[in-house]
């Protein structure tokens, strides 16, 4: 009787795993698919081509660079106001962490506009910017804040949670030791919340090299890699659009293998 209830909940538990995979198969085929899909419905020499295609290359240039700042002023800014939402127990949390999600429910074109009513050339900011000799529209400042808005959130979010996991009684200790809060923060927090921090940082930086939408509304020029693949569409049509999308595929996955190879020893 017993073994027949073992074997009962050994068939029990190779159902649900043989559930499980085959869901989470049917998901990961949906990502491969069109990849596979892409790459295979253009030919070698045309992705080369375009390799060397001056508008593609500036793009690319344009798309890596812009990333990269994003990516830094979102950790910059976005760690202490992680840590922040980590450890506080103010009334406005809450408030404030719905503001933090918002970009990243709203349509990118929508944040593009959103952003224009403050930065755009007849604001206020804008036209002190402008007077200034900064351009905030149609310039790589603009790619930044527009990348920056809808990227940041990933930081933030997923520091958060990366800060709450670390039990606050070891940062206490480490106060009591007579070590200040940067101290404790170098030795202690960062850390312990290393890992869930980096891979923010490499989703940041994720959704910053692939943003259109509000990119395109605040600065059209110069143009990053996803501008430039909507650009060859709407000119030349779908198939001239194939190799610049494989070329953004390719950037995408190397600077992410790069962002995970410095993950992986980030104190070093």
């Amino acid at each position: 009787m017993a073994a027949h209830s073992t074997r009962t909940r050994a068939v029990r538990r190779l159902d649900w795993l043989t559930v499980t995979l085959l869901l989470g198969g049917v998901l990961l085929v949906y990502y491969l698919a069109p990849m596979l899909s892409l790459f295979l419905a253009v030919p070698p020499g045309e992705i080369v081509g375009e390799m060397t295609n001056p508008t593609v290359l500036g793009a690319a240039t344009t798309s890596l660079l812009s990333a990269s700042i994003t990516t830094v002023l979102a950790t910059l800014f976005g760690l202490p106001l992680a840590y922040w939402l980590a450890r506080t127990d103010a009334v406005v949390k809450n408030l404030v962490l719905a503001v933090i999600l918002l970009p990243l429910v709203l349509p990118p074109t929508v944040g593009g506009v959103v952003l224009l009513t403050v930065i755009g050339p007849n604001t206020v900011v804008g036209s002190l910017a402008s007077t200034a000799g900064i351009q905030l529209t149609r310039s790589l400042a603009g790619v930044v804040l527009a990348q920056t808005f809808v990227a940041s959130p990933f930081v933030v979010v997923t520091a958060k949670a990366a800060f709450e996991a670390v039990d606050p009684t070891l940062e206490y200790a480490s106060r009591s030791l007579g070590k200040g809060r940067w101290a404790t923060a170098r030795s202690v927090t960062l850390p312990l919340a290393g890992p869930g921090i980096l891979a923010g940082v490499m989703l940041a930086f994720a959704r910053a090299i692939g943003e259109f939408g509000a990119t395109m509304m605040l600065a059209y020029y110069p143009r990053t890699m996803p501008v430039q693949i909507w650009v060859s569409f709407v000119s030349l049509g779908l198939e001239d659009a194939y190799p610049i999308a494989i070329i953004l595929i390719g950037v995408s996955i190397a600077a992410l293998a790069i962002l995970n190879t410095v993950a992986s020893n980030p104190w070093a």
